[in-house]
């Protein structure tokens, strides 16, 4: 934990939470939410500030951050607030009315809202989450009309790139070691799209999507009890839709997810129109190559983890890494059937 970012950040989302709810704002001390190499996030009363990892791409940042405050989707997308400047002078100006920095790092400032309770697993929202996913994917792509004043459009999604990064981080913490062989066999039968090699094809669905979805990605806004949204667009963009169904496909395809769930999260995606997979029937064609990938990316992450804090893979974790041994062990036939 970086502390004087820390602190930079709690004196921000305290000085933006008082200016919106004036200087007698009863606001607890600022509160670290979270703290990782991709983001360092401090609540103070209803403002969250977010660091975003050291070297994120602000241009791509700013469109994301476009297409949060977009109207048109509001209901889907937590929008984030204006940034405040920082106390302190900035090396240069901020790319967008909502991207601030601290201390070398891009800043987000984000309205409060109530998590997922993760020890209610009963609770957890999968039809909402899956028709916000539909309503997002059915919105037309800021790419296909023209954007307000300099807006840029969207950029590409981010969820191919993120599986190629956990299989380059594997390969750097576990150098030849043959439990990384399942992985990468499993990694190399995928389709050059899934892989960031190549852009989908033309036959695949495009569309607006958040490129990294699970369910610590929705809230309720306003807290406690507001409708539920989508949030952490550092990922989001164009791209193949199948990608944000994919983590729970991987998941139910291990034997993570019931099979019920699953259901409920695909049907609920149907019923609300989303484009990524067919009406109806067997959604495996769609969704095949997406899962595969988010099963090695998890897979990777787990080997690359693992390593890092000199342990063996947890049981979960050595789920998907089993999974990766069953996905190489495919006849070439069937995977280049699912490939597409």
């Amino acid at each position: 934990m970086t502390t004087a970012l820390v602190r930079a950040l709690g004196a921000l989302a305290r000085d933006t939470a008082h200016a919106r709810c004036g200087v007698l704002c009863d606001c607890r001390p600022p509160a670290v939410l979270a703290d990782r190499p991709d983001g360092t996030v401090v609540r103070c009363g209803p403002v969250v500030a977010k660091a975003h990892a050291a070297g994120t791409d602000t241009a791509a940042l700013s469109a994301r951050l476009a297409l949060a405050a977009d109207p048109g989707l509001a209901g889907i997308l937590l929008a984030p607030l204006p940034a405040r400047p920082p106390a302190g002078p900035t090396e240069h100006g901020a790319a967008s009315p909502h991207l601030a920095e601290l201390h070398g790092r891009p800043v987000t400032l984000w309205p409060y809202g109530e998590p997922v309770d993760p020890g209610d697993p009963d609770e957890a929202p999968w039809e909402e989450a899956a028709a916000l996913l539909a309503r997002l994917h059915r919105t037309v792509s800021r790419s296909d009309r023209p954007a307000p004043g300099n807006a840029p459009g969207p950029p590409p999604m981010r969820g191919p790139a993120k599986a190629a990064v956990a299989v380059a981080r594997m390969c750097a913490a576990r150098p030849g070691d043959p439990a990384t062989f399942p992985v990468l066999a499993a990694w190399r039968g995928l389709p050059p799209w899934a892989r960031d090699e190549a852009p989908a094809p033309a036959h695949r669905p495009h569309t607006l999507c958040h490129g990294d979805l699970h369910l610590g990605q929705l809230l309720r806004h306003p807290a406690p009890h507001g409708p539920w949204l989508l949030i952490d667009v550092d990922d989001a963009g164009a791209g193949d839709p199948s990608w944000d169904l994919a983590r729970p496909a991987a998941w139910y395809a291990a034997g993570l997810l019931p099979p019920d769930v699953w259901s409920r999260f695909l049907g609920a995606y149907r019923a609300a129109g989303g484009p990524a997979v067919r009406a109806d029937g067997d959604p495996w064609a769609e969704l095949d190559p997406a899962a595969r990938a988010l099963t090695v990316q998890t897979a990777a992450l787990a080997l690359a983890k693992s390593a890092a804090e000199h342990r063996v893979p947890d049981e979960v974790e050595q789920v998907m890494i089993d999974a990766c041994a069953r996905i190489a062990a495919l006849p070439p036939e069937l995977a280049a059937e699912h490939s597409s």
